[in-house]
């Protein structure tokens, strides 16, 4: 008997997510070489295990053949499930932006030990605060980082797709002191789900949970860290059919809401989910861009692409990566731009 589609993309998508391991014991990973190797580091890949108290995982570092020891921006990319860092760098093309605007990038990976499709655990409570499992273990990184290189902490971005964007709302939300500007393209609002089968749920009809409230739970969650603005990025395809587009609005009003209240401390509407500024345009697709602004200041702080006939794909990149669509707007160049790197 043949299957729905909705019933096909649902078994998939419980499928993407099933699978899921505790951390391994730590003991017997190799912790990365000395800031000594990174000397010798530029233009090349960098990669290696990183081991701390909240877990340990594979990463790579590019370091473009531009950086100098000078300090410079840092992209951290969060991949997809069925990706890797090499996968993710080719399809995105962010290394050759980060050659042409000198700037890092971290590629943090999960590994099939931690979830059999290789996704972020984004839907589990176990990863999804401050000083905890997956976003415990990339802060560390980060740091990992910029004890080695000379990074600008004002200009640390953190850029997902699919599941990786669903972490980097995470990411925004658990550490501010870190992360200054988040992108999240194809994934959900931060804490979309607590469970494998909420996340199936948020994935296929949006999160069950209020857009609002979860923005106002980001906030909360940003105190830890020193409550401040992250300026998000928000893009998504019209016709995604493995994370429903609804996703993307409701990321796009957590957001608001999140930085309403880290603006100034209050709930009182500087920034609102009501469109500031919408543009249309067309880059091989159509698009629609929508700007949500501080009223105190007037700066955008959060950004939405809504991409016409788009489905699950990062948009503009390379088929030499998984997930690519090149008929569509550069998110890559969007984000960077974005980003200020």
């Amino acid at each position: 008997m043949r299957r729905s589609p909705i019933a096909a993309v649902a078994a998939a998508a419980a499928a993407l997510l099933a699978g899921c391991a505790p951390d391994a014991p730590t003991a017997a990973i190799t912790p990365p070489e000395s800031p000594a190797h990174a000397v010798l580091a530029a233009g090349t890949w960098i990669d290696g295990t990183f081991n701390s108290a909240y877990g340990a995982r594979f990463y790579r570092v590019y370091v473009p053949s531009t950086y100098t020891g000078t300090a410079r921006p840092l992209m951290v990319m969060l991949h997809g499930c069925m990706q890797d860092g090499y996968d993710f760098a080719a399809g995105t093309r962010m290394n050759d932006l980060a050659e042409a605007r000198n700037f890092l990038v971290l590629y943090p990976e999960q590994g099939t030990l931690y979830n059999g499709s290789d996704c972020w655990n984004w839907f589990s409570t176990s990863h999804q605060a401050r000083g905890s499992g997956e976003p415990a273990v990339i802060a560390g990184m980060i740091d990992w980082v910029k004890a080695n290189y000379a990074v600008d902490g004002t200009r640390v971005g953190v850029a997902g797709f699919s599941a990786g964007a669903s972490m980097a709302s995470v990411m925004a939300c658990a550490y501010p002191d870190r992360v200054r500007k988040t992108a999240e393209v194809a994934g959900t609002m931060y804490k979309a789900a607590t469970t494998t089968v909420g996340g199936t749920n948020a994935m296929l009809y949006g999160s069950s949970y209020s857009p609002n409230g979860r923005g106002t739970d980001c906030a909360n969650a940003m105190v830890a860290g020193g409550r401040r603005i992250i300026p998000t990025l928000v893009i998504h395809g019209s016709s995604d059919l493995t994370v429903n587009p609804v996703n993307a609005a409701q990321t796009a009003e957590q957001w608001t809401q999140a930085l309403d209240i880290a603006s100034d401390g209050a709930d009182n509407g500087n920034v609102d989910y009501v469109a500031d500024a919408t543009v249309n345009g067309t880059t091989c697709r159509s698009y629609t861009r929508t700007d949500y602004r501080n009223s105190a200041t007037g700066a955008t702080v959060v950004r939405r692409y809504s991409i016409s006939g788009l489905g699950h794909r990062w948009p503009g990149g390379s088929s030499a990566g998984s997930y690519t669509d090149a008929c569509a707007p550069d998110a890559s160049q969007i984000i960077v731009d974005f980003f200020g790197f």
